[in-house]
């Protein structure tokens, strides 16, 4: 035990110079002139190609020939990034140092490292990447995550804000919410979502029918997308979160496994492998899968907890339920609600296996007319999603700035 006490505090010691020597260095080549044509994109630390920055990325690849584009990506992830002819360059990598500290634009839709200073040329874009229905940063009354306390928390979210020059938001509930959770105070693109462009224009039979084929998925059942959050009270270390499927497997295979298959998407934090054994046909692990946008494309159903998918979902107005068996806990231990979440949620909450069968089997009868509730939650939340957010991105962060 005291070898192992030891090897740890040797690792910080390393890590905390590896961080000094990094600092000193982007300190340095950040007083070299910023090169206008360069972007640096990142999606969820390096580990996808995906989300906000992927929509803006595409739709400049398109529009905006005159900029050089490249990816930052953790290394530990590459499978993600080739064959796609994407430019990418490995985080912490000399490469990758030159050209953060040249470029004009950063990307991204999560948090950089804190201890990277921003050069004074350079223009960070915070897309951010979900409509908020937990609480936030300095919303938020206490911390459960490891390597960090509530304080230090706080503390660190807020600095890396001030680094921001740009923050989009989806819609006016979220522009309020962002502004105080996150005491920004610069220049809200209230614009809609990027990623979203990719439901609003590609929602018809032909895609879903190739995104099926693509996923090796029957043609013949109908799909349901189980997308849960992560629980920051629940993981193995820093950044690598455990996750329990509370589901009754065997259960839901024998009431719908005629009908229906599973794709399971677990947050990007998640590090848990899930053992499908037996399921095989029935369940798919698509954790991996690159990017969501296509998953709700192809899925019948979602089911979800607490996590803002269902904000992105809506705009397909398809059928979604709510699976919050430790929802007493989440709400009242660790995160809370912006509103209230049980009686405004745009679908069932359940907390068994059995409920989720009977309200599905219930929607296959009867069929699926979205609500009242329904549309009113979509005109609320999604009424700026019309395919063109990516432009408007563009138009008011690169164009303006040229």
């Amino acid at each position: 035990m005291e070898g192992l006490k030891e090897g740890g505090a040797v690792k910080k010691v390393i890590y905390k110079l590896v961080q000094q020597f990094y600092r000193k260095l982007f300190s340095i080549l950040g007083r070299l002139p910023i090169k206008g044509n360069i972007i640096i994109f990142e999606s969820f630390l390096g580990k996808q190609y995906s989300d906000n920055p992927r929509a803006i990325y595409e739709y400049m690849l398109d529009n905006c020939p005159q900029y050089k584009m490249y990816w930052s990506i953790d290394k530990r992830y590459i499978k993600s990034f080739e064959g796609k002819n994407l430019n990418y360059i490995k985080r912490f990598s000399l490469q990758w140092v030159i050209l953060m500290t040249r470029a004009k634009y950063w990307v991204t839709n999560s948090r950089l490292p804190l201890w990277i200073p921003k050069p004074k040329g350079t223009i960070y874009l915070q897309t951010w990447h979900g409509t908020p229905l937990k609480r936030l940063a300095a919303d938020m009354d206490e911390v459960h995550m490891p390597g960090t306390n509530t304080m230090n928390y706080k503390s660190n979210f807020l600095k890396e804000v001030k680094k921001w020059d740009y923050l989009i938001s989806p819609n006016v509930y979220s522009r309020e919410i962002f502004k105080r959770a996150f005491q920004f105070d610069k220049v809200m693109l209230e614009t809609g979502y990027p990623r979203n462009d990719f439901l609003v224009n590609n929602n018809n039979e032909d895609t879903i029918s190739h995104l099926k084929k693509l996923c090796n998925l029957p043609k013949n059942k109908k799909v349901i997308l189980y997308a849960p959050t992560w629980r920051d009270n629940q993981f193995y270390s820093k950044g690598k979160y455990k996750f329990d499927l509370q589901m009754n497997l065997d259960l839901l295979k024998k009431e719908l496994g005629d009908n229906y298959v599973i794709l399971l998407r677990l947050h990007y934090l998640v590090a848990e492998n899930i053992d499908l054994a037996g399921y095989e046909g029935f369940v798919f692990d698509f954790s991996n899968h690159e990017d969501i946008r296509e998953l709700y494309l192809i899925a019948d159903f979602l089911i979800t907890d607490y996590s803002s998918v269902f904000f992105d979902f809506a705009i397909l107005k398809r059928p979604m339920l709510f699976y919050v068996y430790d929802i007493e806990e989440y709400r009242n231990k660790l995160r809370g609600f912006y509103f209230d979440f049980e009686s405004k949620a745009p679908g069932p909450l359940v907390k068994k296996t059995s409920e989720l069968i009977n309200v599905l089997k219930e929607i296959e009868e009867k069929g699926y007319t979205p609500s009242q509730f329904e549309e009113e939650f979509y005109q609320k939340f999604c009424y700026l999603e019309d395919g063109e957010s990516s432009k408007r991105v563009v138009e008011e962060v690169f164009s303006k700035n040229n």
